[in-house]
């Protein structure tokens, strides 16, 4: 859709993330877009094409290689269905929906050569799916991997060398289908890189060349740089001096408040057992205090401000007592202006573990306000929107 207001960036995408959906087998991922992306497409774009991010598990990305022309059938599926992939979510590489998930979603990590071919094989599949418009697609990945996982070795090291080796396989990957395809690190609380200074000082160590930062870059999650308190503005500068490119900008959002027993009392209740929920409590004018996860920050009982990695629905500023990063959002899309214009994905993954009093009745309702929430403020930003 196109606004009217004056355009002052390039065409934005503007896509949502698929990995709300359970989908560990590619006929789970196609029967779940099949119930619920198909039903957003009907509220967001009813006589048009519905823009996804795409999640592929290591299995459903390996199921659709080793089928006799694989990629192009799931292409064909897409073009039946009126969706058009524009990136791929390559951050959780088993099941993404089981009972628990916690620290298993950074497994297995940069270092692992599991990692290196899943990612390969989103890659080739990324470059078959892509609109003809689209000449460049993101994959968005993890960054390294969960620190407690790799302190006291050379995991670095090791991970950018598959990286590097990941850079020259995409390098061919262009050369052979003119769709350049981009691996980008998710700076996430509590992995190697969680924040863009050392997301930065990691491409300065060990990304330096200039065909390796082509391919390599890195995906801005707005709800991770909140945990981190983190300015928005300030992340992107860091990017920019350091040539570092974003290619993804995830829109999210993370719960927040200032202490009081009672609105901690309301926060307990999004301590739930599938997901990590890392978070940070600001006392004073100090250093954050970071918490793996919720439980272990609640047992501690701070008075501060407290932000949480619980990803909750991006139009919804507040929450009982809580409130919500939302306005941390709007800074982030005016400073991509300063960027090359990346891909957009509203990623709201955890609606099936809010408290049950929050779920919406309809998820492809409620993912449907999401992304028209967005596109406003992308269009309020400045950007012509396709979704």
């Amino acid at each position: 859709m196109t606004s009217t207001a004056s355009v002052l960036h390039p065409p934005a995408q503007l896509a949502y993330c698929t990995n709300v959906h359970p989908g560990e087998t590619l006929a789970r991922s196609l029967a779940m877009l099949e119930q619920h992306a198909t039903r957003v497409r009907d509220f967001i774009a009813p006589h048009g094409s519905l823009a996804l991010g795409l999640w592929l598990s290591a299995q459903s990305a390996r199921e659709v290689m080793t089928q006799t022309n694989g990629v192009a059938h799931l292409r064909a599926w897409m073009d039946a269905h009126h969706f058009e992939v524009v990136t791929l979510n390559g951050f959780p590489y088993g099941d993404f929906h089981q009972q628990i998930v916690k620290t298993l979603v950074y497994k297995p990590n940069w270092t692992d050569s599991l990692r290196l071919e899943y990612t390969m094989d989103l890659a080739h599949i990324l470059a078959g799916l892509l609109p003809d418009r689209c000449s460049t697609g993101s994959i968005s990945t993890l960054p390294i991997g969960w620190r407690a996982d790799l302190i006291g070795d050379d995991s670095s090291t090791r991970a950018a060398e598959q990286l590097q080796s990941l850079a020259r396989q995409l390098a061919h990957i262009e050369a052979a289908t003119h769709k350049r395809i981009t691996v980008d690190l998710e700076p996430e609380p509590g992995c190697v890189l969680d924040t863009a200074p050392l997301a930065c000082a990691f491409f300065e160590t060990h990304v330096q060349s200039a065909i390796t930062r082509r391919y390599i870059g890195v995906c801005h999650d707005t709800c991770h740089s909140a945990v981190m308190f983190e300015p928005q503005e300030d992340a992107f500068a860091s990017y920019a001096k350091h040539g570092v490119r974003v290619g993804k900008v995830q829109i999210s959002s993370a719960l927040a408040c200032n202490g009081a027993p009672k609105e901690l009392a309301e926060l307990a209740q999004f301590a739930e057992g599938r997901y990590l929920h890392q978070t940070s409590v600001l006392v004073g004018s100090g250093t954050p205090r970071f918490y793996e996860d919720l439980d272990a920050a609640l047992d501690e009982n701070l008075d501060g401000i407290w932000r949480t990695h619980f990803h909750v629905p991006v139009f919804l500023d507040e929450i009982g007592r809580l409130s919500t990063t939302q306005r941390e959002i709007p800074n982030a899309l005016t400073a991509t202006c300063k960027v090359d214009p990346p891909i957009f994905e509203v990623e709201t993954y955890a609606w099936g573990v809010l408290p049950p009093h929050l779920r919406e009745r309809d998820l492809a309702g409620g993912i449907a306000k999401e992304l028209l929430w967005a596109r406003a403020e992308l269009i309020h930003a400045g950007y012509e929107v396709h979704t």
